[in-house]
């Protein structure tokens, strides 16, 4: 069984930037990724960036390129989200999630098996 655990969340205004964290405990062995979905008001759940563990590769949904960045450290077993320049758009409940065993990916919320409890990014103008 795996734990995740985000924390981070808060509210800015416009142009301002969070970090948000997510620290993994249980079976933490050869998962295939873990990434980060946002799920605003009304709106189905997103995947918003994603590391995977084989090649170091990442994955951003086209509306966070060049401002969001994803990063691991391993030896924690923490995965952290790296948010510049956020806008009123950006503001949901992100959900830290992995793919532990599937291979399919952590781009679509069915692709993962473990989920975050969520934590609240609020963006005003």
């Amino acid at each position: 069984q795996v734990q995740l655990v985000e924390s981070g969340g808060n509210s800015v205004q416009a142009g301002g930037s969070l970090r948000l964290s997510c620290e993994a405990s249980g079976y933490t062995y050869n998962y295939n990724c873990m990434g980060w979905f946002r799920q605003a008001p009304g709106k189905e759940r997103e995947g918003v960036a994603a590391f995977y563990t084989a090649y170091g590769s990442r994955y951003f949904v086209d509306s966070v390129k060049g401002r969001f960045t994803i990063s691991r450290d391993s030896a924690k077993n923490k995965v952290y989200l790296q948010m510049n320049s956020l806008q009123p758009e950006d503001t949901a409940m992100y959900y830290c999630a992995a793919d532990l065993y599937s291979g399919r990916g952590c781009d679509t919320p069915s692709n993962v098996q473990a989920w975050g409890q969520g934590t609240l990014v609020t963006v005003s103008t």
